[in-house]
């Protein structure tokens, strides 16, 4: 089916209504931290790349773009210099990449200055990695933004795009953004920039963070039920929300993108593999257990998995160590929001009455503010298992130096005797540092593990923590100062 060019024309004006001095309907006022990263890229980019956005569905990549293309309008660009087309509409996907941007430049003559396109949903179109290898090495007067659901097509795209994009992953949102966005109130700290400035706090720091953490209770509770996605933060009840997210990813991601991005074709297989890791949320995950339970051939399950993180859905931990430390252990699954798991289960409140169940979920919100804060930084992230079956939570290695995270969310109190796993590895590696994740407001504070050397361990509660992260993230993105 061959269209006019007329027809699409009036496709193309219709999501670029700038060009008739329309503004963009409906953007929110807030911008992600990742937003000045992603501007100073397109902006002025350090090297001849694309720029490709990742992120798992519904995490505001369309909105991050259109809220760049506001911007750039709003700094003098032409608005015939920019183009943005969201390639999943099946008009667009349907003319291809060269006929559109011929149809662009015949409608919206060239200004003098850069030329921007935005490529939303970029895997809809078929060898997009060709095309934008093309326009990176011919076409040096126009920069190229797109965003994409699933890793996998970087691996497709490697020989023919390689060294032609450079990625920046879109995570959810964190819990300073949720409290942001919603305009719930916000407790004013000193000034933390990282979780390390906290082992210099005095005894009335700690006092005065107590009374400020028992006002962020209630509204963590809320992040944990309804995660880090703007739409569903956004909604009036939990119920809804919770409801909203199982259909996007039961419905929209294993359902039909699977299918259609990565011909997986035993959809029903692959959900039952997910429901199962919404249930050991933050657990490891035995392979031969998994297959046994399920009744799926070993290779599936591997794939599914591989598929499930490139999804951006999970996230994997190898055990910390070298050789057999390795190899006989598992993998430990994180879910990519802590959210996902009661959504899926459809647990509604339920999920802050179970103690087990809230510190998975509260776990896997710490874990993935670590990720996040720290993952452009080039940090690795592990967990540590001792011989007699001791854990931590996780370990993150920056060079030579290592950090240990345990996440005790169960008791009312914490003491180093519970966390046998913390103190063995402290004892055996060159640990620089700890924290301990708890659940009560005033479980707050340094201690020291004996040396030699002593390690400084610090007792943050599981709010403060993830708070904290997001609100340092924020003031590197922004500019703004974190009180």
């Amino acid at each position: 089916m061959e269209l006019s060019k007329a027809e699409v024309r009036a496709v193309l004006r219709q999501f670029n209504p700038w060009w008739t001095g329309s503004a963009i309907p409906d953007l929110p006022h807030w911008r992600r931290p990742v937003f000045k990263k992603v501007f100073r890229w397109l902006e002025a980019p350090p090297s001849a790349r694309a720029l490709l956005l990742t992120g798992a569905r519904r995490v505001g990549k369309t909105t991050l773009l259109l809220q760049l293309i506001q911007k750039l309008l709003s700094q003098g660009t032409p608005p015939s210099n920019i183009l943005y087309l969201t390639l999943d509409h099946p008009i667009l996907k349907l003319e291809g990449l060269d006929r559109l941007t011929r149809l662009w430049r015949e409608s919206e003559p060239a200004a003098d200055g850069p030329e921007f396109v935005l490529l939303d949903e970029v895997h809809a179109v078929r060898d997009w990695q060709v095309w934008i290898k093309h326009q990176v090495d011919f076409v040096k007067n126009r920069r190229i933004a797109a965003t994409g659901s699933a890793t996998p097509l970087l691996e497709e795209g490697q020989e023919s795009g390689a060294g032609r994009w450079h990625e920046i992953e879109v995570a959810p949102l964190s819990f300073y953004e949720f409290l942001l966005i919603t305009k719930r109130s916000r407790p004013k700290f000193n000034k933390v920039r990282s979780l390390v400035r906290l082992l210099s706090w005095s005894p009335a720091d700690f006092a005065r963070a107590t009374t400020q953490v028992r006002e962020l209770e209630p509204e963590f509770s809320e992040y944990l039920l309804r995660g880090g996605f703007p739409e569903t933060a956004m909604i009036p009840t939990i119920t809804l929300a919770q409801k909203l997210l199982r259909e996007d990813i039961v419905d929209r991601i294993l359902k039909r993108d699977m299918t259609a991005l990565f011909q997986v074709r035993r959809v029903v297989e692959l959900e039952q593999l997910f429901v199962y890791l919404c249930l050991h949320d933050s657990g490891i995950i035995d392979l031969t257990q998994i297959v046994k339970s399920l009744q799926l051939p070993k290779q599936t399950v591997s794939r599914f998995l591989s598929l499930l993180e490139a999804a951006h859905l999970i996230h994997t931990l190898r055990p910390h160590g070298y050789g057999k430390e390795i190899l006989r252990g598992g993998s430990k699954i994180y879910l990519a929001d802590a959210a996902i798991g009661p959504s899926v289960l459809l647990r509604g409140r339920d999920l802050l009455s179970s103690n087990a169940e809230l510190g998975r979920a509260v776990e896997t919100a710490v874990f993935m503010h670590m990720r996040n804060h720290y993952h452009s930084d080039g940090i690795q992230f592990s967990y540590w298992r001792g011989k007699k079956g001791a854990e931590v939570d996780f370990v993150a290695q920056a060079g030579a130096e290592m950090i240990a995270v345990e996440v005790k969310h169960r008791g009312s109190h914490t003491d180093l005797r519970e966390m046998p796993g913390l103190v063995e590895l402290c004892r055996t590696r060159t640990v620089h540092r700890a924290y301990v994740i708890t659940r009560d407001a005033d479980d707050v504070g340094r201690t020291d593990l004996p040396g030699p050397p002593p390690v400084p361990v610090l007792k943050i509660p599981a709010p403060l923590a993830c708070y904290l992260l997001g609100a340092s993230e924020a003031e590197g993105a922004d500019g703004e100062e974190v009180e």
